[in-house]
C-alpha cells in the first residue's frame, strides 16, 4: 500500500467518524477523501521557518534632541520609583 493509499484510507476513516458511523456511505467518504489527499498534495509545502532576530540586530535609534531644546535627558527607570509606603499595623 502506497503512502498516498495509506494517506486516503486515513482521511475516509475521519470522515466516517465525524458523520457518526454511518452505514452505506463508503463511496462518498472515499471520493472525499481522495480529494482531500488530492489537494493535501498540491499544496505547497511550508518552507523552513525564518530566523528569529539575534541581539546583534541593530535597534530602532531613539531621535535625537533638536539643538537648543530644554527638555531634560531621560532619567532610569530605578531613578523614577517612588519608595513604598510603610504598612499599616493589623486591627485588633
Amino acid at each position: 500500500m502506497s503512502v498516498e493509499e495509506k494517506r486516503i484510507r486515513e482521511f475516509a476513516y475521519q470522515i466516517w467518524e465525524s458523520e457518526g458511523k454511518p452505514e452505506g456511505q463508503e463511496d462518498r467518504h472515499w471520493d472525499m477523501a481522495r480529494k482531500l489527499a488530492e489537494a493535501e498534495a498540491l499544496a505547497p509545502k511550508a518552507s523552513t521557518p525564518r530566523k528569529p532576530r539575534t541581539a546583534s540586530a541593530k535597534p530602532k535609534a531613539e531621535p535625537a534632541p533638536a539643538l537648543g531644546s530644554k527638555t531634560p535627558a531621560a532619567k532610569p527607570a530605578a531613578a523614577t520609583k517612588k519608595p513604598r509606603a510603610p504598612k499599616k499595623p493589623a486591627a485588633l
